[in-house]
């Protein structure tokens, strides 16, 4: 009887205790769920075709993007997300794709040169005028004292004269018949006006139209030179081209 009770007193001990152990113990909570993967990141890439082109040709801009919301080109503005355009640049240009997402923002790039065309040749330059070009070749012819025929070394310079004027037809002059200080005003003016008539009749039969060519004579009222010595008196027996403008 006493060895039965000493069994139950001691199991009555072992189930206290085992109570009272898992009584003491905490519960474990359950792990947390992971956190959700973050937003991926945007693509983007842009392309030209071509990537030279001569001015006012185009060129096509053909872009691709995933995972974006918003995208748009520099120059251009808002566009899909995918596609292509077609262009004129004027001048050699850069364009920037920009693609903007939840998971961030990505660009991408592409150029475009443009060839400008050659500078116009310069103009050409300015020619002499004709009136610069008459004083430059069309000579005085000189004459002997008191006599009013051409002389025969004055010969070359008068077909000089007739060539020149023959390639400009519709040039206007006057012959002004010129003598030196000798003799009185009213004789130098008809001897002056007698060289000038001389020299306009050899330029007409060479075949310059007499309505070109005026005639008169100022006789010894307006010399080139006014020293009274032979030099300067060869130099007033002359007679001297005008151009008429």
């Amino acid at each position: 009887m006493k060895h039965e009770r000493m069994k139950w007193i001691t199991l009555v001990f072992a189930l206290g205790a085992i109570m009272m152990l898992g009584a003491c113990k905490k519960k474990v909570a359950p792990p947390p769920p992971p956190p959700p993967p973050p937003p991926a990141a945007p693509t983007a890439s842009i392309s030209a075709n071509p990537t030279t082109i001569d001015k006012g040709s185009s060129t096509t801009l053909t872009w691709q993007t995933t995972n974006a919301t918003d995208v748009s080109i520099d120059g251009i503005g808002a566009v899909q997300p995918s596609g292509s355009q077609s262009l004129n640049p004027t001048d050699s240009t850069t364009y920037t794709l920009t693609a903007k997402g939840p998971g961030g923002t990505q660009t991408a790039t592409t150029r475009v040169t443009v060839n400008q065309p050659p500078p116009p040749p310069p103009p050409p330059a300015a020619g002499p005028s004709e009136e610069e070009l008459f004083a430059q070749n069309v000579k005085d012819i000189y004459f002997d004292y008191d006599k009013y025929d051409v002389r025969a070394d004055q010969q070359a310079a008068l077909q000089a004269d007739i060539a020149f004027l023959k390639q400009h037809p519709n040039v206007r002059f006057t012959i002004e018949g010129h003598c030196d200080e000798r003799g009185s005003t009213e004789y130098n003016l008809a001897l002056g006006q007698n060289r000038s008539d001389a020299v306009k009749n050899a330029l007409v039969n060479g075949g310059i139209s007499t309505a070109n060519i005026t005639s008169t004579s100022l006789g010894k009222e307006k010399p080139f030179c006014t020293e009274s010595n032979e030099q300067c008196w060869q130099m007033n027996r002359v007679d001297h081209f005008v151009y008429q403008k």
